[in-house]
């Protein structure tokens, strides 16, 4: 049974689900910061898509309460399906499921909000239910408080959810900087959404391999990774 959780993630063998990713849903979240919240999860999307995963869009209640998924999310899937429910449980929609099941996918990575609601009945009825492996990103989900984040992040991770970040599945599916197809991608995503460690990037291209700064309009807008 715990073979499986020694399986590192790869391109290959999972898929990836944002539920609830909404600006009504963002207004309640207290256990990380509204906008840190959204880089992570534009970030997650973008590794997503760099990587070619299966992705699930699904809300709840657009029209009646929580307004439309985040412009910067749909930017990233502009021809995604958007899956609307009115079940707080993701996992009880007929859409969601055949979505799911259409990936033919065992790992779902998961972002959501809020974390103590969504998150946790969609995680424990994918499991259990579905016999789907749970990935929670922790830092692209958000919950009403940090207890209720924290408190809902135990128990997931007491039925066998396994919490990560979304920069450790970035790289977990990165995994070889020799990959040289998705190298470019990542560092992109690194250098736009990674705090520190994009910094760190941009000093090494510009100080150490002493890669040109592009110029657009008279205007230094970073170092080029192509040299262009």
């Amino acid at each position: 049974m715990m073979n499986k959780y020694l399986e590192v993630l790869t391109p290959q063998n999972c898929q990836v689900i944002f539920i609830d990713q909404q600006p009504q849903m963002a207004f309640g979240v207290q256990s990380i910061d509204r906008q840190v919240l959204k880089n992570n999860v534009v970030a997650l999307a973008k590794a997503a898509k760099a990587f070619k995963i299966p992705t699930t869009i699904t809300t709840v209640e657009t029209e009646g309460f929580s307004g439309p998924t985040y412009p910067e999310l749909l930017a990233v899937f502009p021809e995604h399906r958007i899956l609307e429910r009115t079940s707080m449980n993701s996992w009880d929609d007929q859409n969601v499921r055949d979505a799911l099941a259409k990936a033919n996918r065992r790992k779902v990575v998961v972002a959501g909000l809020w974390t103590e609601v969504c998150n946790t009945t969609f995680a424990l009825s994918a499991a259990g239910e579905g016999d789907y492996e749970i990935y929670m990103v922790a830092d692209a989900s958000g919950g009403t408080s940090v207890a209720a984040h924290e408190y809902a992040m135990d128990r997931m991770t007491q039925a066998g959810i396994v919490p990560m970040t979304w920069q450790q599945v970035l790289l977990e599916w990165q995994r070889d900087w020799a990959r040289k197809e998705t190298y470019d991608a990542v560092m992109d995503i690194v250098r736009e959404h990674s705090g520190a460690y994009g910094m760190g990037v941009d000093y090494a291209y510009t100080m150490v391999h002493k890669a040109p700064e592009r110029v657009k309009h008279g205007e230094r807008i970073g170092p080029n990774p192509a040299g262009k």
